[in-house]
């Protein structure tokens, strides 16, 4: 019987074989979470024995891990601005980059917004994230893949948020009510050229959704469409907040200052690179 060091190792062995990163770090992941061991726990058990049982549970999640399918996907959850997700095909996994735009915001903000625009909301991650941190603010999360939705809508109702967020299955601003007003929108669209998408990992490009990651040839598609149609709905002194490519930043600035935006920002990520616009409306 093989102990639970001897499975870690030899997890690890076979996800280097098959081209894995980090496989040590992904072997330890995917065995405490079929024997129900946070990782340091998992650690001051190595020389437990691993039952047949539980070896029959690990077998299948590893050849999908071995396949490239993202851990995220095959463990059903992540981590994201202080609350756990339910995570998988149905939207794009929540990166470090999106969390921090998130961090971003509640730093730059000088009220807390009473109205915010979550646009492709995906898993719901922004949207959940900021009504968990404005318990007072009304948040609309939008998506237009009713897929989407129902996986934000299902994160919303095991988080205890499901009263706190309106879901909207609309194109951008599209089904949006012509009076609307809000003090914050925020997103996250897809900003991949064609030739990022294809040089992609195996991970992104074979398993998460197309539709979330690419936007035209340039990437620039959906994120000309979201900083042009802004300013209606936005409130006065209303801010649009947006993860982005890192070579956009020169055409979205112009692109908001052709939108009528008085004061625009580009802020790096934590590589140093221009990932982040923000644009506020008098």
């Amino acid at each position: 019987m093989l102990t639970v060091l001897e499975v870690i190792k030899k997890t690890a062995d076979f996800f280097e074989a098959k081209g894995v990163e980090s496989p040590r770090l992904n072997a330890e992941l995917i065995t405490g979470h079929v024997l129900g061991l946070p990782r340091m726990q998992l650690y001051l058990q190595f020389e437990r024995p691993v039952v047949e049982a539980e070896l029959e549970k690990m077998r299948p999640l590893v050849k999908r891990r071995s396949q490239h399918e993202p851990l995220q996907y095959i463990l059903g959850e992540t981590e994201f601005f202080h609350l756990r997700l339910k995570v998988d095909r149905r939207a794009l996994i929540p990166r470090p980059e999106t969390e921090h735009l998130c961090e971003i915001i509640t730093q730059r903000l000088p009220a807390p917004p009473a109205a915010v625009l979550d646009l492709g909301t995906g898993s719901g991650a922004i949207a959940l994230g900021l009504a968990a941190f404005y318990p007072a603010a009304a948040v609309t999360a939008s998506d237009v893949s009713p897929a989407a939705l129902d996986l934000a809508r299902e994160n919303a109702g095991a988080l205890g948020l499901a009263g706190r967020v309106r879901f909207l299955c609309s194109d951008w601003y599209a089904a949006l009510e012509p009076d609307g007003r809000f003090d914050l929108i925020v997103a996250n669209p897809p900003y991949l050229s064609e030739a990022e998408t294809a040089a992609s990992p195996p991970e992104v490009r074979g398993h998460e959704p197309r539709v979330a990651l690419a936007s035209g040839a340039d990437g620039m598609t959906a994120l000309s469409l979201i900083v042009a149609g802004a300013p209606p709905f936005l409130a006065d002194g209303g801010l649009l907040a947006l993860e982005t490519g890192i070579d956009q930043h020169p055409a979205l600035r112009a692109c908001a200052t052709a939108a009528g935006f008085a004061r625009i920002e580009s802020l790096r990520d934590l590589s140093d690179r221009d990932r982040y616009l923000l644009a506020w409306r008098h």
